[in-house]
């Protein structure tokens, strides 16, 4: 059908305003279930110190009549300590654009600031989770400034780890750190694939330590290697709403052991390499600073301004949790 003649149509018309939504989708992840889960503590100085203890082992207790005992051997706590990191997100933004009537934020600055937070916990996350061993750092003087690091779970989980990478003679296998966060995990000249018996291994060691975990933190291929474990997913899960149409469920969320339940949750910043068995009891950040947003000198036309924490991981009691390496 042909256009009458003069008809005005937005083809080559000039001055129409544009349609920009006013949302600003951001498809990047912000999950970070460790430092999430983890319980909050204050620091008071850049190293910070805390103490760990056990029981004795069970024994056959038994005392006859009348007897005088003696005193039973006395153990200590151990002292350890780690120290506090720090992380930064700086923003700078111009006066002009900090005017300018920006589609989907009132303010440019404040549209940054809010996204550089979300980058930093997903910083903290990563390097929390890592296999790195504690640092205290160095001035300028007389070599380069060093920053402080703090010791991540692979610097602390020792007693219950088990390895399924590597070649059966060293130094193909992998290897637990000192448990103290001064060394680190060594990794297996390869990885392995994890299985049942693997998860089933670290589970029982954790128990037999007195432990109780209750999440299993892994990488996303590692995941899926769970929920295709050789049980039946149907047996797993049920559906409550008797009347929803048929579906296919192809995932394992709860592991149930011969030792209690766990939450099988996906970390996108961890090590793929990795899978955590973690009570969330024996975790803590200590902040010496937490999240604060300090402005800088104003040198020129622009305003700046940064997103600062200081911070270290502590690990209560390293043999309540489990370390499944290399697969």
């Amino acid at each position: 059908m042909a256009i009458p003649t003069n008809t005005r149509e937005t083809y080559g018309a000039v001055g129409i305003r544009e349609d920009l939504s006013n949302i600003i989708y951001n498809i990047s992840p912000t999950e970070t279930p460790f430092l999430s889960g983890c319980g909050r503590e204050t620091a008071e100085n850049t190293y910070f110190e805390w103490q760990t203890d056990s029981l004795t082992a069970a024994a056959a207790n038994r005392s006859t009549e009348g007897d005088d005992p003696t005193s039973t051997a006395v153990s200590e706590p151990t002292r350890v300590g780690n120290y506090t990191q720090i992380s930064v997100k700086a923003v700078q933004t111009s006066g002009t654009a900090e005017a300018v009537n920006f589609a989907g934020r009132k303010s440019s600055q404040a549209y940054q600031l809010a996204k550089r937070a979300k980058e930093m916990k997903r910083d903290m996350e990563k390097m929390l989770m890592d296999n790195v061993a504690q640092s205290a750092g160095a001035g300028p003087s007389p070599g380069p400034a060093t920053a402080r690091t703090t010791a991540g779970l692979g610097a602390w989980v020792a007693t219950n780890y088990h390895t399924l990478g590597g070649a059966p003679s060293p130094p193909g296998l992998g290897s637990a750190s000192s448990g103290n966060g001064t060394d680190t995990a060594s990794d297996a000249t390869s990885t392995g694939t994890l299985t049942e018996a693997g998860m089933k291994t670290v589970i029982k060691e954790c128990f037999d330590s007195g432990g109780t975990p209750d999440t299993i933190l892994v990488g996303s291929a590692n995941k899926q290697v769970i929920s295709a474990l050789t049980q039946t997913v149907s047996s797993l899960r049920t559906d409550a709403n008797k009347q929803a149409p048929a579906h296919v469920v192809a995932s394992v969320d709860v592991y149930v052991s011969d030792f209690g339940s766990f939450k099988i949750i996906p970390d996108r910043f961890q090590r793929a390499r990795d899978c955590w068995f973690i009570d969330f009891d024996f975790w803590a950040v200590a902040y010496l600073r937490p999240f604060q947003t300090e402005s800088l000198a104003k040198t020129g036309d622009s305003i700046k301004q940064m997103i600062i924490a200081e911070y270290g991981l502590m690990s209560k009691n390293q043999a309540a949790n489990g370390f499944l390496a290399d697969v």
